[in-house]
């Protein structure tokens, strides 16, 4: 099996367990404060890993303790930093209110940085697909990932657009497009994308810019997905899960669809494994799931 590669950020989270949001001027006391690693390309990465998919986590590490923190991580895991960047690591306040829904504050550092100079001592001829985010391609390299990707017409992209799609330039976005991206997304960014109402319309609009599968995820209500070449979408369960909180459950869920695809499994088998991984990640604190509670749920 060839390998994916995973481009974007490896990122602290920092998850602020709170009654409620703070509204101006409001004194509030923690319920917990605790730190984790996250990032969408470490959570999308660390799914494949679990599943035993040949990747390539393509991730900066910076300086400073947010930095230190990562370095120390992937030593533990005996992952060698892609790329060591001469500036401070940022990291990700995850705000957790007491029914899981999160809300990020979101320092942007060295780890959103990219070059496709680091690129060079890729392996290419083992390489068959590609693993972006829109957080890395808003930001002001994200540029170098699009160049990155349309000098490589021959890999599968894997493109997960995130909850900031409306902060994307339009060119990035349309030259993305043309590279006939599997895209992935949440209800919310499909129809604010796309200016729909129901995610069937919502999906006409994007099938026909991406030429390609798209899988939006619906919450508690499973997911909804099209193949390529079809017209017509089908819906996905839900598997229940009492929520502990719901970072990177979005990441987890589309490395899991990738692994599974990866695997030869069909879309909609991929949707539906997926699903189960979603509804595991939201009941753990933080964004990834421990070797042993994968190994339960497969």
């Amino acid at each position: 099996m060839k390998s994916t590669l995973v481009i974007g950020s490896t990122v602290v989270d920092v998850l602020l367990n709170l009654p409620h949001l703070p509204v101006r001027g409001e004194d509030i006391n923690l319920q917990a404060v605790s730190h984790r690693i996250g990032g969408c390309a470490w959570n999308t990465a660390w799914m494949l890993r679990l599943f035993d998919i040949p990747h390539t986590l393509c991730s900066p590490v910076g300086t400073g303790m947010y930095g230190r923190f990562v370095e120390e991580r992937f030593f533990k895991e005996g992952i060698k930093p892609f790329a060591k960047v001469p500036e401070e690591n940022g990291c990700c306040f995850c705000l957790i209110e007491e029914d899981g829904e999160r809300t990020f504050l979101s320092r942007h550092g060295a780890e959103y940085l990219f070059s496709k100079k680091w690129m060079n001592n890729i392996d290419y001829p083992g390489v068959d697909s590609i693993f972006i985010c829109g957080i890395e391609v808003e930001d002001p390299t994200g540029s170098e990932i699009v160049d990155f990707v349309r000098d490589h017409p021959d890999l599968k992209l894997f493109f997960a657009p995130g909850p900031r799609i409306m902060n994307i330039s339009s060119d990035r976005m349309e030259e993305l497009f043309s590279c006939h991206p599997i895209l992935h997304l949440n209800e919310r960014e499909a129809l604010l994308f796309t200016g729909k109402s129901y995610i069937e319309s919502a999906a006409d609009v994007l099938a026909a810019k991406t030429q390609n599968a798209i899988v939006v995820t619906l919450g508690d209500k499973g997911a909804w997905y099209m193949d390529k070449g079809e017209s017509k979408g089908h819906a996905s369960a839900p598997f229940p899960a009492k929520v502990k909180d719901t970072i990177g459950a979005g990441d987890a869920h589309f490395g899991a669809l990738i692994a599974c695809l990866k695997q030869g499994k069909t879309l909609g088998e991929a949707v539906e494994i997926a699903n189960r991984i979603g509804a595991a990640v939201v009941e753990v604190s933080g964004a990834t799931l421990g070797r042993e509670e994968f190994s339960k749920i497969l």
